[in-house]
């Protein structure tokens, strides 16, 4: 569909809000929201006006949640491996030494987009406790959302994707596609014998800080294009939607249906010996 557009051919908060409705965003959606506002184009006060228009489109009783993930406090990550690549033993001490301890409420998510962060730093939002895997949440299941995400558990069973399973939310990729799908690795967790690593990253300690390692599933989205495709492919309808929110193709998925098709497509597709 076309974007619906205001003056100067920007597209306000009202009218991107009608555009989400019409894609099928419903009063009192749970929404896990994956957002490239760059895909979305200009919009009228930029990322505060699309978490505006969200908020308008689940109305007072709906909530909208994002992945606030923080790999930039590990030095397990790809993010810490690709910051220290080149650098000498001394340097990179230094950037250990520098890193800060994760904060719910101050440790920003840089790496997660502009309208992560602006749900983040929203008066009444919430953030889950985990040191590099939170979400942060906006509305009225907000907190029970977010509670119990325990510290050794990234995106399983005692995390915030379990309890947007339990609460049939959808999955909003605006302007994103399924490799960006955080849901899919609640399918890793439900696995038989899913893989399992171990992490480290800094957490707060006392008032200071101090290197914290746990073991836990080792997460992989590197086939999650590909599992979206079968995905969608095999989905029932009303499992996902497609449409356009301003310049973004964007698509409205069932979270219950996404991640079981997910825990049998990875049982199946990742081998022993991947």
């Amino acid at each position: 569909m076309p974007a619906v557009t205001d003056a100067g051919n920007v597209p306000g908060r009202a009218r991107t809000a009608a555009a989400l409705t019409a894609l099928g965003v419903r009063p009192g959606d749970v929404l896990l929201v994956h957002a490239s506002l760059r895909s979305l184009g200009p919009v009228a006060d930029g990322a505060r006006g699309v978490l505006d228009a969200l908020r308008r489109a689940v109305g007072p009783s709906g909530t909208v949640v994002v992945p606030a993930f923080t790999p930039e406090n590990s030095d397990t990550s790809p993010h810490y491996r690709e910051r220290v690549r080149g650098l000498d033993a001394g340097a990179v001490d230094a950037v250990r030494a520098a890193m800060p301890a994760y904060d719910p409420v101050l440790t920003p998510a840089p790496s997660m987009g502009a309208l992560a962060e602006t749900v983040r730093t929203a008066a009444g939002a919430g953030r889950s406790a985990h040191p590099q895997t939170s979400f942060a949440a906006l509305g009225a299941g907000a907190g029970r959302l977010l509670a119990g995400h325990r510290p050794d558990c990234h995106l399983g069973e005692d995390s915030p994707l379990a309890r947007l399973y339990e609460a049939d939310a959808r999955i909003l990729l605006l302007g994103t596609g399924y490799a960006t799908c955080s849901a899919f690795h609640l399918g890793e967790y439900r696995m038989p014998g899913p893989p399992r690593r171990t992490y480290r990253c800094v957490v707060a300690s006392r008032g200071g800080r101090r290197w914290w390692e746990y073991e836990d599933v080792a997460l992989d989205d590197g086939d999650f294009a590909a599992l979206g495709a079968a995905f969608e492919q095999a989905a029932a309808e009303g499992d996902v939607r497609t449409g356009s929110v301003g310049a973004a193709g964007c698509r409205l998925v069932r979270l219950r249906p996404a991640v079981d098709f997910a825990t049998g497509w990875l049982t199946e597709h990742r081998t022993a010996g991947r």
